[in-house]
């Protein structure tokens, strides 16, 4: 057994605590909304997050980042564009040899930084891995059959970590690519919310395959740019994410494009959700990390367009078939 602490009570954070929990793990949950923090230690429900699932009795919740820190194993699962000041917040408690698991997707808007960069900025020498894949929080939590990569390049470190992690429900593959399983997890985001407006205009089946596609085309293109190799993208973290992502409501990026497909605008999508949907944001820092460097992605971009800078979703779609024909 192992003291395991998990930084961040949303849905995704709630379900990794009831995992490690399962594995057979002490947890300590840290939420910042004090009443997650009464709810899960006096009913043990997570009722703003994650209401449908009866947590362990043995999982315990702390508003207090001080408590997590002393964990021998930590997963970090806030909303991606917090990562850094939440790591900045658990510094002064942290031993400087405990693994860090990170299972936040996304790009640091304002640096263009992958999360393991952020982290390692903020708390260099710190060990660190990347968990990633097709994963609805529910499911996770429910303990339905579920399979995730765990990327380091500390592969060792990762196999022992795997093992202490998984349980019947819940399968780990190492991988020693966390480049391009961070790429993957936060770009998936912003195709799904592509494949969620296609769907939402009524566009059909070819559409949402078209754009699975060429989504993935571009995943691989920037994954390989930025020193990621392009087996993981077809992987769990890649193609499984991207599929799972971009095809069901139980995923906020897909609903939310649906919603704005059928015409919807995207304060309104958002004002009505309690939960972070990383693909908006995901969407400007995508594009200024593949314009860095060098890399087409004209889907990522016209998705950009659509979510940051009030382009209507007809002309961007005019815009992607107007495109010179090419090679596959």
């Amino acid at each position: 057994m192992a003291k395991v602490g998990v930084i961040g009570g949303g849905a995704w954070g709630t379900a990794l605590a009831v995992t490690a929990a399962r594995a057979g793990h002490d947890v300590t949950l840290w939420a910042r909304e004090a009443e997650v923090v009464a709810a899960v230690n006096d009913t043990h429900v997570n009722s703003l997050f994650l209401p449908e699932v009866k947590l362990d009795p043995a999982i315990v919740a702390t508003g207090d980042l001080a408590v997590v820190s002393t964990c021998e194993l930590i997963l970090l699962v806030p909303p991606a564009q917090h990562l850094r000041a939440v790591a900045t917040a658990i510094k002064p408690h942290l031993t400087p040899t405990i693994p860090l698991i990170i299972c936040a997707k996304g790009i640091e808007l304002s640096t263009c930084a992958l999360m393991t960069d952020v982290v390692a900025d903020v708390l260099p020498g710190a060990p660190r891995l990347v968990l990633s894949g097709p994963t609805f929080a529910k499911d996770v939590a429910l303990g339905l059959p579920t399979a995730v990569t765990l990327a380091t390049d500390q592969i060792e470190l990762g196999r022992g970590i795997a093992e202490r992690l998984a349980s019947p429900g819940f399968r780990p593959y190492v991988s020693s690519d966390p480049v391009g399983v961070e790429v993957a997890g936060a770009a998936k985001n912003v195709f799904a919310i592509g494949c969620g407006i296609a769907d939402g205009k009524g566009f059909g089946a070819n559409a949402r395959a078209a754009l699975l596609t060429r989504g993935l085309a571009e995943l691989v293109r920037l994954a390989v740019a930025c020193g990621g190799k392009p087996e993981t993208l077809m992987g769990l973290a890649g193609l499984g994410d991207l599929v799972l992502t971009a095809t069901s409501m139980q995923s906020r990026n897909y609903s939310l494009g649906v919603a704005l497909g059928q015409g919807k605008t995207l304060a309104e999508v958002l004002g009505a959700r309690r939960s972070v949907t990383e693909g908006v944001t995901t969407a400007g820092a995508l594009v200024a990390l593949a314009e860095r460097k060098k890399v087409e992605m004209p889907i990522a971009a016209a998705m950009n367009r659509v979510l940051n800078q009030n382009a209507s979703i007809d002309d961007e779609l005019k815009r992607l078939l107007d495109r010179p024909i090419k090679d596959e």
